[in-house]
């Protein structure tokens, strides 16, 4: 089976123009070479690492793997396809010779190139299902869109066909999972905080919450990180006395009652442990009315109380918003 693959025309569709007149495709990193000259990935990789030291070890991952995808894995046979923003099309053509390293044949900064037989025919972006509309909106130069393969051959011989799908249950499963991407993400930051940055952040959310806050300095607390009062002087109750702890490891019950048994007596308890807590802390803490919160519920909250937080709390964890539909 022919693979089908996603090249990008540069950063504005530059360049269809020279593709369609060359019968041609191309791609940038002029200054990593010829990767033919190369005989593993690892090579070439560990070569790109030496003259770019001063780019991110993830970046030039990305852009080693996209050379050497479309250097040494697109085959003659194979379908590329481009989109043009300008007139919401995918064009699609197949691959008529693998590559070569020239900077004559088309733009001298894309000079990797393989030849292209373009077809006539393009594929309306509208009559693409939503699924594979997302997929094939991926940032990245070169990528496989295999999975969307048969969708495309049926629109290139029948463009006034219609894909039928559930687009608002496409839609919101695209949703939850952006979401639920952005979560894993603002979770991993969280934990890369110091205890006491932890600390400093849930003050700040209970700032959010309404609470005047006093957080504990560096140095022994008596078991008691924050103070949260409901008014500037701390008489108006409820008070709630907090207990951090940012580790791998578990809460225990040990920990859970010596925040119990911390001034002042009469307070409400917190207790956030983003190892979670052990059985016995769990039993523990229900026994006393002790509020538990984990890393995860923990991001939640902050998600929800994120705007605000005070300037110094966001600072050590800076997020952006994402709109996404309704």
């Amino acid at each position: 089976m022919n693979k089908w693959w996603m090249i990008r025309a540069g950063d504005d569709n530059e360049l269809i123009p020279i593709w369609i007149d060359k019968r041609i495709a191309s791609i940038g990193w002029e200054r990593f070479g010829n990767p033919k000259n190369y005989h593993t990935k690892s090579e070439f990789l560990k070569v790109v690492q030496q003259k770019f030291s001063e780019s991110k070890p993830q970046s030039i991952n990305s852009w080693v793997s996209q050379v050497w995808r479309f250097s040494h894995e697109i085959e003659s046979g194979d379908k590329v396809i481009t989109y043009s923003k300008e007139k919401r099309e995918y064009l699609v053509g197949t691959v008529s010779s693998t590559h070569k390293f020239d900077k004559l044949i088309g733009h001298p900064d894309y000079p990797n190139i393989i030849g292209v037989d373009w077809y006539e025919m393009s594929i309306e972006r509208d009559k693409l299902s939503q699924s594979a509309k997302n997929s094939l909106g991926s940032t990245l130069t070169v990528f496989r869109v295999d999975d969307w393969g048969s969708e495309l051959e049926k629109l290139l011989h029948n463009p006034q066909a219609v894909t039928v799908e559930d687009e608002e249950e496409v839609q919101n499963e695209i949703v939850e999972d952006l979401i639920d991407k952005a979560k894993v993400l603002i979770i991993d930051k969280v934990d890369k905080l110091d205890p006491w940055e932890m600390q400093e952040l849930v003050g700040g959310l209970l700032v959010a919450m309404g609470y005047n806050v006093q957080v504990s300095p560096k140095g022994p607390d008596g078991g008691v990180d924050i103070l949260a009062y409901k008014d500037a002087f701390g008489f108006e109750k409820p008070i709630i006395k907090v207990q951090v702890k940012h580790r791998k490891s578990s809460a225990t019950a040990p920990e859970v009652q010596q925040l119990l048994g911390a001034n002042p007596m009469d307070a409400n308890a917190l207790f956030v442990s983003t190892g979670g807590y052990t059985s016995h802390a769990e039993a523990v803490a229900k026994h006393n009315s002790v509020r538990l919160v984990d890393l995860e519920e923990l991001v939640e909250l902050i998600n929800h109380w994120y705007e605000k937080m005070p300037n110094d709390a966001r600072s050590l964890l800076p997020l952006k918003k994402m709109y996404v539909p309704e």
